[in-house]
């Protein structure tokens, strides 16, 4: 347990819940983003990443990345990015294909292991000759896709990626894909079935024959989903081969930056199967912390400057020299 951080986080009073957790940032954490900068890149394959930037004119930059159905306009990103610029970095909070509210050009759009997204974003950032110094923050599919990425690219990354922390990160696809289908976590599954759903129909529109919603309302869990869209659409066999190829547990032996990674203990969304507690233990880059409480991406703070423990950390672990 060498690498394994004793946490800090301390839940306010009567937020104790994973699902309260979870759930209150999302209806309560309020913020205007009308601050963002937004900048469209094009792909290699004929389609386009929006990149929403928030500059205070620093040569160190944080790239972060979101999670399932999110997008930078989400409170913890918008969070984070201000907590980000009040420490005196650049933000760059960019926007998962078909995420920032206009649909991208092609049939896919993305999955937990897209990285080549990931790669473009932030070789693009780098090759701007701004920044001595980039540090990445995921959340979730984007801690995953974090890891993924940092795991495939450990000794070729062509930017200089200095430190990563990642939070409520669901590792092990599969079992956690198990856990949001219990009944437990009905609401939130079909809260991201519905958004998955007007996806969907946006696809229909625009490749009329080539993908159909016939029955979606018999799909009741990512497995389903994943077997019929997800893993056919981006080249996988089936969801478990999906689940397999882009779980990130497996890559975090290659990882050679400096990560931390935070689940909290009482999340929702995360089987045990999710901490990576032997795979920290056996990589002197990972640093794995474990709250008792924080729920999933939430870690509630109640302070008069309004930032979250999340946030706090990051910066902490982002700065130690």
């Amino acid at each position: 347990m060498e690498n394994q951080i004793i946490s800090t986080y301390q839940a306010p009073f009567g937020f104790r819940s994973g699902h309260l957790q979870s759930i209150y940032p999302s209806l309560f954490r309020k913020f205007d983003t009308s601050f963002y900068q937004r900048e469209r890149i094009l792909t290699a394959d004929d389609d386009f990443l929006d990149l929403d930037w928030s500059r205070v004119k620093s040569d160190r930059l944080v790239i972060i990345s979101h999670g399932l159905e999110g997008s930078s306009h989400r409170p913890y990103i918008v969070g984070m990015v201000r907590k980000v610029n009040n420490a005196g970095w650049d933000a760059l909070a960019w926007n998962f294909r078909s995420c920032s509210g206009e649909p991208n050009r092609q049939l896919k759009f993305y999955h937990s292991g897209a990285t080549a997204d990931l790669d473009l974003v932030v070789s693009h950032a780098a090759a701007s000759g701004q920044y001595r110094e980039i540090y990445l923050v995921g959340f979730s599919m984007g801690g995953n896709l974090t890891l993924v990425f940092l795991g495939q690219k450990s000794k070729t990354i062509n930017a200089p990626v200095k430190k990563v922390v990642v939070f409520s990160v669901p590792c092990d696809l599969k079992s956690s894909s198990e856990r949001l289908a219990r009944i437990s976590n009905v609401i939130y599954m079909r809260r991201f079935l519905n958004q998955l759903h007007g996806k969907i129909r946006i696809k229909m529109s625009q490749f009329p024959g080539q993908i159909s919603d016939t029955n979606y309302e018999q799909i009741n869990s990512f497995k389903a989903f994943d077997d019929r869209y997800t893993a056919p659409i981006h080249g996988f066999k089936d969801a478990e081969d999906y689940w397999k190829q882009c779980s990130s547990k497996q890559f975090i032996p290659q990882i050679r930056v400096p990560v931390l990674i935070v689940n909290a203990a009482n999340d929702p969304f995360l089987a045990p199967e999710c901490f990576p507690v032997a795979e920290a233990d056996a990589n002197p880059y990972v640093s794995l912390e474990i709250p008792a409480s924080g729920g999933h991406v939430g870690f509630v703070s109640l302070n008069k400057d309004g930032e979250y423990w999340s946030e706090q950390r990051t910066i902490e672990f982002l700065s130690q020299s």
